[in-house]
């Protein structure tokens, strides 16, 4: 493999097309695409400021870099990418890649990020600013995660979620096939439209939570007080250790918590309207 050390390059494709190539202590300055099209690449304690250095690449690692503001929209159309103790400074990273592994990097402007991404992995990854993250992305593994931003994880399929703090407004948005074990979820209107959800040993909070749900299970839960008005026109089987504000019209299934303030079940229930509610578990 070529290596190449403490060196400087900018404008337009420096390093086009480049295959068994090592970058230590590189700095890639403003300008477009600089590792475009390339193979076998592993950059290390390098600098990213232009946009788009790698785009159309297979086979890369990125350990011990950076990615500044100006570097947006670095890796796009990608694959078998394994990235590792990085600042991401850069929004709008990681689109339309296959196989990705980020550990202990930091994402602090997340914004639209993660989309289209088929195989990722994430360890020990925090990331804010993080709003509409992982659009219509699948098959994702998460362990070891921080996140703030809204809109997080709309129409992702096959995802497990372990040991997170997810901050997000509207997240899990018509997904299917989510797992989340041992988490706290906060942010209003929860998963609304979700299909074969699985909730294990997580705190809910945020008003109106998992409504519109199809095979809804939640084990060994609890719903904070603000998480109100919660599982209205929803299927589920779910065990609630903790007191619950208030429900609404869930359509079918059963539901066991400690308590419930108040059960509204008006003339909008759909059918079959057979929820079976039980407290005091």
């Amino acid at each position: 493999m070529e290596e190449i050390r403490d060196k400087e390059f900018g404008g337009e494709r420096p390093l086009f097309a480049s295959h068994g190539l090592k970058l230590v202590n590189v700095t890639v300055h403003a300008g477009e695409s600089a590792l475009k099209c390339c193979t076998d690449i592993v950059a290390e304690k390098c600098r990213f400021e232009g946009k788009y250095p790698f785009w159309h690449v297979d086979g890369f690692v990125v350990r011990d870099c950076l990615f500044t503001p100006g570097a947006r929209a670095a890796l796009w159309y990608s694959r078998n990418l394994t990235m590792t103790d990085t600042i991401v400074e850069a929004p709008k990273m990681f689109r339309e890649m296959d196989n990705l592994s980020l550990t202990n990097v930091r994402i602090p402007d997340a914004q639209e990020t993660l989309w289209h991404c088929r195989g990722v992995k994430l360890r020990n990854v925090e990331v804010a600013n993080a709003d509409y993250l992982f659009m219509h992305s699948s098959d994702i593994d998460i362990a070891g995660y921080r996140q703030q931003g809204n809109y997080s994880f709309q129409y992702c399929r096959n995802v497990v979620i372990r040991n997170a703090v997810i901050d997000s407004k509207d997240a899990f948005w018509n997904t299917e096939n989510v797992t989340v074990y041992d988490s706290e979820l906060t942010g209003e209107y929860l998963a609304w439209y979700s299909k074969n959800l699985r909730l294990v040993r997580c705190r809910i909070s945020g008003t109106q939570p998992l409504c519109y749900c199809e095979n809804l299970i939640m084990e060994d839960c609890t719903m904070a007080d603000d998480a109100d008005l919660a599982f209205e026109d929803s299927s589920l089987t779910a065990t609630v250790n903790s007191a619950i504000t208030s429900i609404k019209n869930p359509r079918t299934g059963s539901l066991k918590a400690r308590s419930i303030g108040d059960t509204i079940i008006d003339a909008n229930v759909l059918s079959p309207a057979d929820c079976k509610i039980t407290t005091e578990i």
